[in-house]
């Protein structure tokens, strides 16, 4: 009976539905928060959307503050200047308003704003969530903007250590966010681009946890149905963006991946993880882009649960319908089918040589994801998904 032992988490309260920004004023004085400092990406800190957002909360007499010097692959000095701009604001607590990138950045500075350690101390390595003090952590309100990484409702946040170039995981529980809102409302304005990957990275999510081994019904449950709001809903919020159904049901199906990959991630992540991490592109599209190659990677441990998933998402032929079905989504959004595709996303003009294509297989080996994977990631297998990804087997 050893195998159904297990440990279940879930999400906190989420405000859900069109209109819901309204609330966040109220929502930060329910969180405890008189003093809230916004954290978001540049990009975004120049839209009406955060000038109304300031506003509220300084007609409600919140007295916020507003923190915008992220990267789009958050790094550790990301953090430290947020830290200090919430220290010499005097704020106590965190507004995370954006994408996956201010979520997880914002959701770090809150933890991080009363320790006393180094960040790395926190990763997501055993216990090591234990040696924080959890009177220093600031409550935090999480805003999505975008459908995708599920951030908001999850206790880590990934931020690249710049000295290695590698994304890790810092976790604990007390950086769930105390109250979410998902307005869709926010979402109408993303890019096609943005529509595309965030959608994808939800979909990867969803599928991992699936397959992730272990007992998570639960978890499992939530992940079918979250493939099943992508499917159904992706094309119709990339062809046409004021779609606020297909918008709702893309944060629904975001949230529910979140939920479900406390089993676990795989390889699509491990492979990610260390691209993103080296040459900057988009994690989501970079997920789909290693998808297929994962999948087929996986088969033989995987080859009926996929068979029953396509069953309930009404795509015939099992497994090799299902990854049909993923490859003609990949090309209705314009995914690359290489990592050639990402190329003039690249930064630092860093070649994908030989030893370049070496320290991304060790990276993803010893990736905190890799070990979600249903087949063991070897450093010849994660060499071997690499070559694929760059070479667009299909």
């Amino acid at each position: 009976m050893a195998k159904f032992v297990a440990k279940w988490n879930y999400p906190t309260t989420v405000r859900f539905g069109a209109g819901r920004i309204a609330e966040l004023a109220e929502a930060c004085q329910a969180s405890g928060i008189l003093r809230p400092l916004i954290v978001t990406d540049p990009f975004l800190a120049k839209t009406p959307m955060i000038a109304a957002a300031m506003k509220s909360l300084a007609e409600a007499n919140l007295n916020p503050g507003l923190f915008h010097q992220i990267q789009p692959n958050p790094v550790e000095s990301n953090v430290a200047a947020g830290i200090e701009i919430l220290h010499k604001g005097g704020h106590d607590g965190v507004v995370a308003f954006g994408g996956g990138s201010a979520l997880d950045c914002g959701k770090v500075i809150a933890f991080m704003a009363g320790q006393g350690r180094p960040m790395w101390d926190f990763e997501d390595i055993g216990d090591w969530w234990t040696r924080a003090d959890p009177a220093g952590i600031l409550p935090i309100v999480a805003v999505p903007t975008t459908a995708g990484t599920g951030s908001e409702v999850g206790r880590a946040g990934v931020i690249t250590q710049e000295s290695t170039h590698t994304k890790k995981v810092i976790f604990h529980p007390r950086m769930m966010p105390a109250i979410v809102i998902c307005d869709p409302e926010l979402t109408v304005g993303m890019p096609p681009f943005i529509t595309a990957g965030t959608g994808m990275d939800a979909l990867a999510h969803c599928l991992e946890a699936y397959c992730a081994p272990g007992y998570h019904p639960l978890a499992d449950g939530i992940a079918l149905e979250g493939m099943r709001l992508v499917f159904e809903n992706l094309p119709k919020a990339y062809r046409k963006p004021k779609d606020l159904a297909a918008r709702a049901n893309m944060m629904a199906a975001a949230a529910m991946g979140a939920t479900a990959f406390q089993k676990g991630l795989g390889a699509i992540h491990a492979m990610s993880h260390p691209v993103g991490a080296l040459y900057g592109t988009h994690h989501g599209m970079t997920n789909a882009v290693f998808l297929p190659y994962v999948l087929d990677f996986n088969k033989k441990a995987i080859e009926e649960r996929i068979g029953r998933a396509a069953a309930y998402l009404g795509i015939k032929g099992g497994f090799k319908g299902f990854r049909k079905a993923v490859m003609d989504l990949r090309k209705e959004l314009g995914v690359p089918n290489t990592l050639d595709g990402l190329i003039p996303n690249l930064r630092n003009g860093l070649k994908m040589d030989k030893a370049r294509k070496s320290l991304i297989a060790d990276m993803a080996i010893v990736d905190p994801t890799a070990g979600g994977n249903p087949v063991k990631l070897t450093r010849k297998a994660a060499l071997g998904l690499l070559e694929k990804a760059l070479g667009g087997e299909s």
